[in-house]
């Protein structure tokens, strides 16, 4: 139980979900952003190993080269590999028939708390 909580704590504080919105809010046209993936999945409970890589969904027209430089500095920051994806907000809100979406959508989400302006 305290293991969990301070496992919180530390990826509050200092993991990806203090660093990516901190990077993604300089990038202009992210609407929204989730991790996916393991590192969800172990961030909602679910047992299993600790994820080597995370998984990044970018919801809006953010331009690639720009989501490729934060994926770059969020692997630096974090010590892990970082694989963002982007999809517009027609797809994100329809999703129908796509399995990667669909996929996605099916398992555990973390929401990215972005503030535009930020960097």
């Amino acid at each position: 139980m305290v293991a969990r909580s301070l496992t919180d704590l530390l990826a509050l504080t200092y993991g990806p979900v203090a660093v990516l919105p901190e990077l993604l809010g300089g990038v202009s046209g992210v609407e929204e952003a989730y991790i996916y993936g393991s590192w969800a999945a172990r961030y909602s409970g679910e047992p299993g190993r600790v994820p080597r890589d995370l998984d990044v969904l970018v919801v809006g027209e953010a331009d690639e080269d720009d989501l490729y430089g934060v994926a770059r500095e969020a692997e630096r920051r974090l010590g892990r590999e970082v694989n963002i994806r982007r999809t517009s907000r027609i797809h994100w809100d329809s999703a129908n028939g796509d399995p990667f979406l669909e996929s996605v959508r099916s398992r555990p989400l973390v929401r990215l708390k972005i503030e535009e302006g930020r960097s």
